[in-house]
Formats: structure tokens, C-alpha cells, sequence
């Protein structure tokens, strides 16, 4: 999983030097972003097919795709053919959602209620640490053939103890791990009546597509300020690296406590409130605002990564996990490709002298909107982050048809028997 979003991030902390290898605009850089991000929609029904049947055959689609696609990507880089990097782009993205929808599968089958939430965020926050390492590593790296390389290599490596991994646990951990998971379709329609899925999905979709194409073009929101690529990395990779470990450590205590809408009611505030703080942090043309700023949203965003994805398979119990799952990440990456486009749309389109701003650094020239700059694109960033806010203030309120549901857990812990869970699985579908 760590390796798929470190493949989409290849070029994004490098996208001027890309540009000017491949002799494209930044806009036709963008698009192997936005490109790897709608590859998971097309490849979600087989996503959901795969996963039904169990998480280790998904994992195998995964890597089939992703060494498919990164020596198709390399050989396109060596012979500077665009198109072929981006038909290895798109590979790669079909090789994404195998592994990023897997979390709540993998969970549901491997651990009890106490330990879902952490092995969740444990499988689920792999995939941004690669970001993390894409975003620190890769400016440092040399050239683009010379990145992609490494990238491909290390890639091929991490694939091969994918074909070791077991189908199943030898015993059961929990009682509901022991059902016979839901058929797909009666899942996807018990998910589409279910109130709280909407606002999970839509407040999931817009927050998580904003981080997507955030860390697309942090390099880009930065630059025409006079940030370097190598600071813009480390300013994404604080992003990740203190996401991780603020998840390490809200996910114990939501394992035990079960707190779920309390978390999601503290966290979203804090996602909205960084957008709306960062439309100004360029501006200061100082490494303090960006830096802290990125990395309360990684706090705030990594810890709240897990709960909605647990929350979401309570809300929608008895329907199998892989389905909601499944459908939210499409629709973050979904969300996460038009916000890229839009984003890009807004951008200044005076161009950047790139020898005149590294030569100025980040104290001198330029004023608050300088060549290329997205300030208009982060604005739509806070306004949409801000108006999605009130929808996930609202779960848990009974008023509302939103009453804190835990279908799962009440499986899991006040039923001793297979028979009497199946009772409990025909209360909960009617």
C-alpha cells in the first residue's frame, strides 16, 4: 500500500524539473495525478468483487498492477514519451484501490473489536507515509530517469511478499468475523438507505479529495513564494510523518472507547480550520506557518482517516465492509482529481521565472500574489471545506435519523453464539 501512493506522487515534488524533462507544461504534470486518481473509479467493481472473496487476492491484483506499470512508466521516462508514462501512470492507478479499500476488509476478518480501529489506521496510514517518503525522498534523487528508476526498483522489491501472505487466520478472532459476510448487491442496497452513509461519504469524499490534490501541488502553492522543492517536501512530509504519529496515538484509545462520533465532531473542524489558515501561509514567506500548519492537518486528518472508515462499517452493518469502503475512497479520489483540475484552473497564469525566484529565495520580492501563485485555488479550498463542515456536526443527533449506530460491535460484544449474531444481522437489515 505504501508503494501506491508513492508511485502517484513520482513527479508532484518535482514537477518543474519534470516539466522541463518531458518539455510540458505543469498543467500536463498535473495530470498524471489526476489521471492515477480517476484509475480507481474504473477499476472499483472488481475492486469490491475481489475483496468480497477475501483481502489476499486483492492484494495480488494490486501487485500485478503496480510491476506492470512502473517498468511500462520507466521506459516512457528513458524515451521521454509522454504518453507512455502516462499509460504506465494509469496502470499504476488501477493498482491503488486493491490495497487502499482493503483496511476495513482486512480488519473485519483478522482482529476483534478492540484492535480494529489500529490495524485500520495501520494499513490504511501506509499508504500517505509513502507519500511522506515521495515528498522527502525524491527531490534529492537526481534526475527524472534517475527517479523513476529508484522508484521502479523499489517497487518491484516490496511486491514479492505479497504472494506469502495468508487467505485467512487459522481461528476466528471475533463473532462477527465467523458470519457469512453479505452478498454485494444486498449490501449496496442496505448501504443506500442507510442516512449517515450520505454524510460520511460526502464530508470522506470532499476531505479526502482535498488532501489528494493538496499534496499534489503543495510544490506549486509553494514556489512562486520562493520556497525550494526541497523545502516544499519536507513541509509534506511533516504532513505525513506527524499524521502517523497522532494517529498512533488516537487509534489505541478509540479501540477501547468507541468514541466514534466524538472523534469525527473534533477532527473535521480542524481539517476545515487548516484549509482556511493556509491561504495565507505562503504569504508569510516562512517556514514556521506552513510547516505547523501541515502538520496539525496531518494530525487531525490521519486520526480521523480510521474512524470514519470504522464508523462507516457500523452504520451499514450487516453489509460487508469492502463495499462502503470501496465506494468512499472512489469518491475521495474522485472528489480529489476534479479539485486537482479546478485548483489548477485558478491558478495565476502569468508564468514563474524559476531562475529569478530561486535566486531571491523566500525573504525578498514578489508581494502577496506573485507569478503563478494559487491563492485563489486555496480559497476554494477553505470555502468547500468549511461549507461541507456542519454535515458531519450532524451524526449521532437521533432527531435527525442519525443516531449513533453500532451495529458490529453489539455482535461483538454481547453475543456469544453464531446463531444468535444471525438474529441480531436480521434486526439490523430490517
Amino acid at each position: 500500500m505504501m508503494l501506491t501512493i508513492w508511485q502517484w506522487l513520482t513527479f508532484a515534488p518535482v514537477s518543474t524539473k519534470a516539466a522541463d524533462y518531458f518539455d510540458v507544461s505543469e498543467t500536463a504534470i498535473n495530470w498524471l495525478s489526476t489521471a492515477f486518481l480517476f484509475s480507481f473509479i474504473v477499476a472499483s467493481p472488481v475492486v469490491i468483487w475481489s475483496l468480497h472473496r477475501g483481502p489476499r487476492d486483492s492484494i495480488l491484483w494490486s501487485s500485478g498492477l503496480l510491476l506492470v506499470g512502473n517498468w511500462i512508466r520507466y521506459g516512457g521516462t528513458r524515451s521521454k514519451t509522454f504518453g507512455v508514462v502516462m499509460l504506465g501512470q494509469i496502470v499504476i492507478g488501477l493498482s491503488q484501490p486493491f490495497v487502499l479499500a482493503a483496511p476495513t476488509r482486512y480488519s473485519d476478518l483478522w482482529f476483534t473489536e478492540r484492535g480494529r480501529v489500529g490495524a485500520t489506521a495501520l494499513a490504511s496510514l501506509a499508504n500517505p507515509f509513502g507519500g511522506a517518503l515521495a515528498q522527502l525522498i525524491n527531490p534529492f534523487l537526481g534526475s527524472v530517469p534517475h527517479i523513476v528508476l529508484y522508484v521502479s526498483v523499489i517497487a518491484t522489491v516490496a511486491c514479492v511478499p505479497s504472494f506469502f501472505i495468508p487467505a485467512s487466520p487459522p481461528t476466528p478472532p471475533s463473532a462477527s468475523s465467523t458470519m457469512d459476510k453479505t452478498p454485494i448487491l444486498t449490501s449496496t442496497r442496505h448501504i443506500i438507505r442507510s442516512p449517515s452513509f450520505y454524510i460520511i461519504f460526502l464530508t470522506f469524499g470532499v476531505y479526502v479529495g482535498f488532501f489528494n490534490a493538496f499534496s499534489s501541488l503543495l510544490n506549486q502553492i509553494l514556489y512562486p513564494y520562493g520556497f525550494s522543492e526541497d523545502e516544499a517536501g519536507i513541509c509534506g512530509a511533516i504532513l505525513i510523518v506527524v499524521g502517523l504519529v497522532a494517529a498512533a496515538i488516537t487509534s489505541p484509545i478509540l479501540d477501547r472507547t468507541h468514541a466514534y462520533v466524538l472523534g469525527i465532531k473534533i477532527l473535521c473542524p480542524l481539517v476545515a480550520l487548516e484549509y482556511l489558515g493556509f491561504v495565507w501561509a505562503p504569504q508569510t514567506r516562512g517556514l514556521a506557518a506552513p510547516y505547523i500548519l501541515s502538520a496539525v492537518q496531518g494530525a487531525a486528518s490521519f486520526s480521523l482517516l480510521p474512524i470514519a472508515l470504522e464508523y462507516l462499517v457500523e452504520v451499514t452493518f450487516p453489509a460487508s465492509p469492502e463495499v462502503g469502503s470501496t465506494i468512499c475512497w472512489a469518491g475521495g479520489q474522485f472528489f480529489g482529481g476534479i479539485f486537482i483540475v479546478i485548483m489548477n484552473a485558478l491558478k495565476d497564469s502569468r508564468s514563474v521565472d524559476l531562475e529569478a525566484v530561486r535566486t531571491k529565495g523566500r525573504g525578498q520580492g514578489g508581494g502577496d500574489r506573485p507569478e503563478g501563485n494559487m491563492y485563489n485555488s486555496l480559497v476554494f479550498q477553505a470555502v468547500v471545506a468549511l461549507v461541507v463542515l456542519p454535515l458531519p456536526m450532524c451524526l449521532g443527533v437521533k432527531r435527525l435519523g442519525l443516531g449513533d449506530v453500532k451495529g458490529r460491535l453489539r455482535v461483538d460484544e454481547h453475543l456469544e453464539s453464531e446463531g444468535e449474531g444471525g438474529d441480531v444481522v436480521e434486526e439490523q437489515t430490517a
